[in-house]
């Protein structure tokens, strides 16, 4: 029975690390960072949009939502909603 209950415990420590999209994690985003380095922080977006150059990517977790727009791989705009 311990072993389930270890197993258990280690699973939701597992599960409430996958949350990334953090005003901790947000206020670390920061302008001239590269994609690649924003999502070795939040993780991988829920996806991109490119248009004349520019990358809008969207991160979500409930109702947690980070925005970023990119120019030649690098942020250059940053907005966040509802972030704990």
């Amino acid at each position: 029975m311990s072993k389930l209950y270890i197993a258990i415990v280690v699973l939701i420590f597992l599960l409430s690390g996958c949350n990334k999209v953090t005003k901790e994690n947000y206020d670390k985003i920061k302008m001239g960072m590269s994609y690649n380095e924003v999502v070795q922080l939040i993780g991988t977006p829920e996806g991109c949009l490119e248009a004349l150059g520019i990358s809008s990517c969207a991160w979500e977790n409930g109702a947690s939502k980070v925005d970023i727009k990119f120019v030649s791989d690098q942020v250059i705009f940053i907005t966040g909603d509802a972030l704990k």
